[in-house]
């Protein structure tokens, strides 16, 4: 049984006794209601006082009685609160313990400060992806939310540099700070340049003029879902086509068509070769519409006798089975056979 309901049940046990014990000594005794609480009262207490009146031989049997029945119900019922109080701090103590190791597991994970609008959307696109990440929430409501969702959580104020550290900062991959506050999001943002100088740092903008201020606290790269969002808006009634094709393309939900990037590895199968010897558009049907190379320069709608190196993104658009085969092909791996 549930402890909870273990609670209830010898709770209602006990009042079942007491009821029990008044209407016995009203019957046996005579007495009146509120006596005859008082004595069933201090009598399942077992604090000693004196009867309220003297006891008959019939009194003093049923008094025994409701002793020993009454005894057990109290103990009954203290236990099963000490157990839910037990159980419950233990199960919080043991469950942060197990949150605790699996992010200090955690190496190359991305840290995602803030569980709102913004940061629910994101999370819900690592995990399909999946990506592993750790999240940075202090509204207890939230961590209680991520909990029950199985997603790791540290609870804490993400612009504390124990709170970034405890998520495993200094050997995460990169960080994205949603919250609403642009204010709260440059102080995160200069938090966590300073424990990571190399780590990849997405910050949302919300005000005009923010930023600025964020790219120079360390942004990585800054984005206002705002913008973005009215942009959209206005090219779904000028270009309706063009938003339909890549509402498709980058939906990532397994539909007829996948716009992903795939990083080749130095020692693939595709490194070191041209774009039409690699096979990648006659064998898996995959077009490849941009290669980024590692010093920063985009090529897009490349050339058939365009080199892949190793190291390089390819921007690739096709079904899904074959943009996985290609990634397969691209990665260590694949280069092994």
């Amino acid at each position: 049984m549930d402890p909870i309901r273990h609670l209830r049940f010898s709770l209602s046990i006990l009042v079942g006794v007491i009821a029990l014990g008044t209407c016995g000594y009203m019957f046996i005794e005579g007495w009146s209601g509120f006596d005859a609480l008082y004595m069933t009262v201090i009598t399942l207490a077992t604090v000693g006082f004196k009867e309220v009146h003297d006891l008959s031989p019939q009194g003093k049997l049923f008094t025994i009685l409701l002793i020993i029945f009454g005894a057990g119900i109290i103990a009954y019922a203290i236990g099963s609160l000490i157990q839910i109080m037990v159980e419950g701090q233990l199960r919080h103590i043991l469950g942060r313990k197990k949150l605790e190791k699996q992010i200090d597991r955690l190496s190359g994970h991305y840290i995602v400060c803030g569980y709102g609008r913004i940061g629910t959307l994101i999370c819900r696109e690592f995990l399909a992806k999946p990506i592993p990440f750790v999240v940075v929430e202090k509204d207890p409501a939230l961590c209680e939310k991520l909990g029950n969702d199985g997603i790791l959580f540290v609870r804490g104020d993400a612009t504390d540099d124990e709170t970034l550290m405890a998520a495993g900062i200094q050997r995460a991959k990169g960080l994205i700070t949603a919250v609403t506050s642009d204010t709260e999001n440059v102080y995160i943002t200069l938090t966590a340049r300073g424990l990571n100088p190399d780590m990849f740092i997405l910050a949302r903008s919300g005000e005009e003029g923010s930023e600025k201020k964020l790219r120079r606290a360390g942004a990585s790269k800054v984005i206002s879902p705002y913008t973005i969002g009215a942009s959209r808006m206005a090219q779904a009634v000028l270009r309706p086509s063009v938003v339909d094709f890549i509402e498709i393309a980058t939906a990532g939900r397994n539909l007829e068509l996948q716009l992903e990037e795939i990083r080749v590895t130095p020692d693939s199968a595709l490194a070191e070769k041209s774009l039409v010897d690699s096979g990648v558009r006659k064998d898996l049907g995959v077009i490849i519409v941009g290669i980024k190379k590692q010093n920063g320069q985009m090529l897009f709608n490349p050339a058939p006798a365009t080199p892949i190196q190793g190291g390089d993104v390819l921007i690739t658009l096709g079904e899904p089975s074959a943009i996985h085969d290609l990634e397969r092909i691209a990665t260590r791996e694949g280069g092994h056979g």
